[in-house]
């Protein structure tokens, strides 16, 4: 799984890195300890243009299908299933045609022995910035009226998979990461996405993981760069 995760790079930072043509609004400053239901940037592309137009957006992290009467929902959503996720009805529809990138400079994960919980950091072995398969949605808020600016909400959640190589040794699950070479096929609104699209992805992604690292932290509490600073 993936429930808390670290960003560090500014707006212009993740608009060159992702050749993002539209910067939104009120995006979220870094954060070195982000949680599922807080706001997140996400980069998506619009297909309301052809060809569609890349943006930066920021969502709220958890993602609420659109016919939803209600933004809080009984089950979480900050992460889907890979293996299963076209079999979702919470999520097949954002799959086929609202994928996103969730830019992470890395993530916390928490390994258990019995009743005990430890901390870990993992990133990529050479800093670079990581990007989640993800997806989103708009919700739209049934109390609002039509004319209200803020009636629609955007969501977002994290792919997850089986955990692979050194990983396993913390965690039973780790996010999807995308190879830089994936960006485009994955945001495409005009590739409809399927099952077949996802396990194309985390077969993908296999690589990657053999790039990340990973240490053990104190606790995850507060906000700031000392979170991830190594237990010594």
């Amino acid at each position: 799984m993936c429930g808390r995760f670290i960003i560090t790079d500014t707006a212009p930072d993740l608009v060159a890195m992702f050749d993002v043509e539209i910067e939104g609004e009120n995006l979220p400053d870094p954060s070195w300890n982000v949680k599922p239901t807080e706001r997140i940037p996400i980069v998506l592309e619009s297909a309301k243009q052809d060809p569609p137009v890349r943006r930066l957006e920021a969502a709220r992290w958890s993602l609420v299908p659109s016919g939803s009467p209600d933004l809080a929902l009984g089950y979480p959503t900050f992460n889907a299933r890979a293996e299963s996720v076209g079999q979702k009805p919470a999520f097949a529809p954002s799959l086929a045609a609202t994928r996103a990138l969730i830019p992470a400079t890395g993530y916390f994960e928490w390994h258990t022995e019995g009743a005990t919980k430890t901390p870990y950091f993992v990133a990529s072995d050479d800093g670079l910035p990581l990007a989640f398969a993800g997806l989103y949605s708009w919700w739209r808020n049934p109390a609002l009226s039509d004319t209200d600016p803020a009636r629609w909400v955007l969501t977002a959640t994290i792919l997850t998979t089986d955990a692979h190589g050194q990983l396993t040794e913390i965690h039973e699950r780790m996010p999807v990461a995308l190879p830089e070479e994936w960006w485009d096929q994955w945001l495409d609104p005009r590739i409809v996405g399927d099952q077949a699209l996802v396990d194309a992805a985390v077969l993908a992604s296999r690589a990657l993981t053999e790039t990340l690292d990973f240490h053990e932290v104190g606790k995850v509490e507060g906000n700031g760069p000392e979170l991830i600073e190594p237990v010594r």
